[in-house]
């Protein structure tokens, strides 16, 4: 029995589930589905890969044990975070707060779109639209039995994704920020009563949620390749896992996008990899029939 299609789908839903919190947090906090958070992923990918090439270039590109990549693309990483994150806050200063303020959410929305194809096409006028990669380091994969194998930087991403998510899970229920969230969350007017800094919270969530995408975008360039329509291709995947989860879950994004990593990556062996995306969506609106709040969603009052 050939069960190499959880590695892969724990690997995908890894992606997905990573890049969903910042569109759970956006919606839960802010009302509106944010359709340029793809474009935060590319941008994190390609900013991780030229600050990686320049400490490359200073120190030397030296790999990290059986890692396909060295301590550049580390700290390129958490460099390209904050940048993301800078980037994010600074299309809601520009764009978004500015719409908000006018009351109309609709509009909010499609100014997303616009962002959206404006970011995407600056990219492919910066960098074309050839693929480009990390490395093209060959990496041994080991083999687990029951015809599942691993690469390092699978098992590198997967640990890495479980201590982002803690930390996630841990600034959302043991701090004064995350309690903050969560009550402007569920009623932003009573918040403001109480004293609670909204546009503070909005603030952080914008850098989270720009982070969270750039870690996102440095996995799916690792495991795949980078271009400028990386994003793109995941929004659809990012939003149903976040649906999924339930808005304003962080576990339930997570474990949204591990299902749909899991549904797609076990339809490409069953029924053919021209169904991948149908399956996942079958499965999320299965969930939503009979859970509509999502797995871990609470309903609004």
């Amino acid at each position: 029995m050939n069960l190499q299609f959880i590695v892969d789908g724990l690997s995908q839903g890894a992606m997905i589930g990573l890049g969903a919190i910042g569109v759970t947090l956006t919606y839960s906090i802010l009302r509106f589905s944010n359709f340029a958070h793809g474009e935060l992923i590319s941008w994190g990918a390609y900013a991780t890969l030229l600050i990686a090439g320049l400490l490359g270039t200073l120190a030397g590109g030296t790999t990290i044990g059986p890692f396909s990549f060295g301590w550049p693309l580390l700290v390129a990483g958490l460099l390209a975070m904050l940048f993301t994150g800078g980037l994010a806050l600074l299309l809601d200063v520009v764009l978004f707060a500015r719409l908000r303020a006018k009351g109309h959410a609709i509009i909010v929305v499609m100014a997303s779109f616009g962002a959206s194809m404006a970011l995407r096409s600056l990219l492919e006028f910066l960098f074309t639209s050839q693929p480009t990669y990390f490395s093209r380091e060959i990496q041994i994969a080991v083999r687990l039995g029951y015809g599942i194998r691993v690469t390092p930087d699978q098992m590198f991403l997967l640990g890495l994704t479980a201590v982002l998510v803690f930390a996630m899970h841990t600034l959302m229920t043991r701090t004064q920020t995350g309690r903050a969230m969560r009550a402007i969350s569920q009623n932003p007017a009573l918040a403001r009563v109480v004293g609670i800094d909204v546009e503070r919270i909005v603030r952080v969530t914008w850098l989270i949620g720009g982070g969270l995408a750039c870690a996102a975008g440095v996995m799916i360039g690792l495991l795949v390749q980078i271009r400028p329509y990386m994003g793109f291709d995941m929004l659809l995947p990012l939003f149903a896992a976040a649906i999924l989860g339930g808005i304003g879950s962080v576990p339930g994004a997570v474990l949204g996008g591990l299902l749909v990593g899991l549904a797609e990556a076990a339809s490409v062996g069953l029924i053919g990899a021209q169904w991948r995306a149908a399956v996942a969506f079958m499965i999320l609106i299965g969930v939503l029939l009979v859970r509509p709040n999502g797995l871990f969603g609470v309903a609004e009052r």
